[in-house]
């Protein structure tokens, strides 16, 4: 259990640290926003110049040279959720949207035996009265032969359920933009497809062949939403990207201290005596920009050099920090973002600020701690009627008596 005593007397201990912080962030802020402000002066041809060739995180589209802001103002407005829903409903109405979530479980320090099991969720909704959802879940057991064979390099097995997991939710996901392909031709209505997290899968040279296949998975994800043209937004709901950040201090010349305490999100949020918050209202965003972050040569098309994603942030909510959207290049430039973006936006009213879809494929996936208690029990009844070698430890029972 925790002690409030205990609590309140350690908060007391880090007072004066968390004020410094506090501070430190308030005089970046200031520092960010003006120069965000003089992006929003600068001439679109000037930024290219000052960014052509360059791993500057961002790369703003023309998008800042036709609208000659850097925050989209989002029209729409409403009296109360009544009002929103009815937009939200005329958006979804007719249009499918689709979102996979998993889930996963590890036992090996319970058991004797290294098991584990993913389940992933979907959830596709086609707004129509006429048809109905589907939502539904695929359960995988993976045994000790599946975490422990061919193993080319030293990997944990807990690493391997969260492997198959990743794969097994973009697999879902590709499903859907296959079976989506041709929308056009059947006079449907833009369908969308939601995954869980950014589309932009980075990890630190040398890359390892795990890391490889997570980034080639993602890669692959992208180019098949390309291909199949049905689009697909990777939803971040809690953003520590810097790449805007990378952006400012590239067309600054200067360079991103990895000290940084900011983020994004913080900037675009934040507002002081001289600044106003760069999203002000719900629904508001920045303009696409393409993704120019340093490592991320696996998401440059092959043929043209050309980032393969970009991105852009949606205030979903009227309080929080703005959620950052990754959406691939091909959706801009085929003039379908604005159209992606407001059904984005009715989903959150739906969700009351998170995707409706994302919510409903998360609900079920997810494991709860009574489902692996029901999981552990079935491993040690399952060991026991075929005889073999297999037990959950004393301690891990204890606890999930006690807890």
């Amino acid at each position: 259990m925790l002690y409030r005593e205990l609590l309140t007397t350690e908060l007391d201990h880090q007072r004066e640290d968390f004020r410094r912080f506090a501070d430190s962030q308030a005089g970046e802020l200031t520092v960010y926003l003006n120069k965000l402000k003089q992006l929003n002066q600068t001439p679109y041809a000037d930024v290219q110049k000052k960014l052509a060739g360059k791993d500057a995180g961002a790369i703003p589209s023309d998008e800042l040279d036709n609208l000659k802001t850097f925050s989209v103002f989002f029209s729409e407005s409403w009296a109360n959720h009544e009002e929103a829903r009815g937009w939200a409903n005329e958006i979804l109405q007719n249009r499918t949207t689709f979102a996979a979530d998993g889930s996963q479980l590890f036992s090996e320090r319970e058991v004797s035996l290294p098991v584990g099991a993913i389940q992933i969720g979907w959830f596709e909704n086609p707004h129509d009265q006429t048809q109905r959802y589907v939502k539904n879940a695929y359960f995988e057991i993976l045994s000790p032969e599946t975490l422990l064979r061919e193993q080319e390099e030293p990997i944990n097995p807990e690493t391997r359920v969260g492997e198959r997991r990743f794969h097994a939710e973009i697999e879902k996901v590709s499903e859907f933009l296959i079976k989506k392909k041709s929308w056009r031709e059947r006079r449907e209505k833009m369908p969308l497809a939601f995954f869980d997290g950014t589309l932009l899968v980075s990890f630190s040279l040398p890359q390892t062949d795990l890391q490889e296949t997570f980034i080639k998975k993602m890669v692959g994800l992208v180019k098949l939403s390309r291909e199949m043209e049905v689009p697909i937004v990777g939803y971040v709901d809690r953003s520590y990207a810097r790449d805007l950040m990378n952006l400012l201090d590239t067309l600054d010349n200067a360079q991103t201290s990895n000290k940084q305490t900011l983020y994004d999100a913080n900037i675009l949020h934040a507002s002081t005596i001289n600044f106003s918050q760069t999203l002000e209202n719900w629904g508001d965003r920045t303009c696409f920009c393409y993704s120019k972050r340093k490592g991320l040569s696996a998401f440059l098309d092959a043929e043209t050099g050309e980032p393969l994603v970009g991105f852009t942030y949606l205030q979903t909510t009227g309080e929080g920090a703005p959620a950052r959207l990754d959406v691939p290049s091909w959706i801009y430039e085929k003039n379908l973002l604005n159209e992606v973006l407001d059904t984005v936006r009715a989903e959150c009213v739906i969700g009351l600020g998170y995707p409706y879809a994302l919510e409903t494929a998360d609900q079920t996936a997810v494991i709860t701690m009574r489902d692996r208690e029901i999981f552990l029990r079935a491993l040690q009844d399952f060991a026991m009627r075929e005889k073999l070698n297999f037990n959950v430890s004393r301690k891990a029972a204890s606890k999930g008596r006690r807890r």
